[in-house]
C-alpha cells in the first residue's frame, strides 16, 4: 500500500498500467496527445503486482488498470479520463502539467 501510495503522489499525471492492456496505451495516448508527460507503472512487470492491485481496489479504483492519477488525486479508470476528456473537465486538471511550446 505505501508503494501505491508513494506512485500515486508524485507531481503531475501517474498511469497504472499493465504491459499487455491496450486500454492502458490507450490512456497514455490521449496524454501524449495532450501534451503531457506521464509516470507510467506496469504493475504487471512488478513482484509485488497482487498487492497493488488490492491497494489500489482499497483506494478506490473500480478497475485496477489504468488507474490514473493526477496532482496525486485518483480520477479513474478509462470510462472516467475519457468521460472528462469529453466533456471538457480533463484539460483544466492536465494544464499545469503541459509541455510549454
Amino acid at each position: 500500500m505505501e508503494k501505491v501510495k508513494a506512485y500515486a503522489s508524485e507531481p503531475g499525471v501517474v498511469i497504472f498500467s499493465k504491459s499487455t492492456c491496450y486500454l492502458c496505451c490507450t490512456v497514455t495516448f490521449l496524454f501524449q496527445q495532450l501534451g503531457v508527460a506521464t509516470s507510467v507503472h506496469e504493475i504487471d512487470r512488478d513482484p509485488d503486482y497482487r498487492e497493488i492491485e488490492k491497494a489500489l481496489v482499497k483506494l478506490g479504483c473500480s478497475t485496477t488498470e489504468p488507474a490514473v492519477f493526477i496532482g496525486g488525486k485518483l480520477v479513474g479508470s478509462t470510462n472516467e479520463v475519457m468521460s472528462r476528456h469529453l466533456n471538457g473537465s480533463l484539460l483544466p486538471l492536465v494544464r499545469p502539467y503541459q509541455a510549454q511550446s
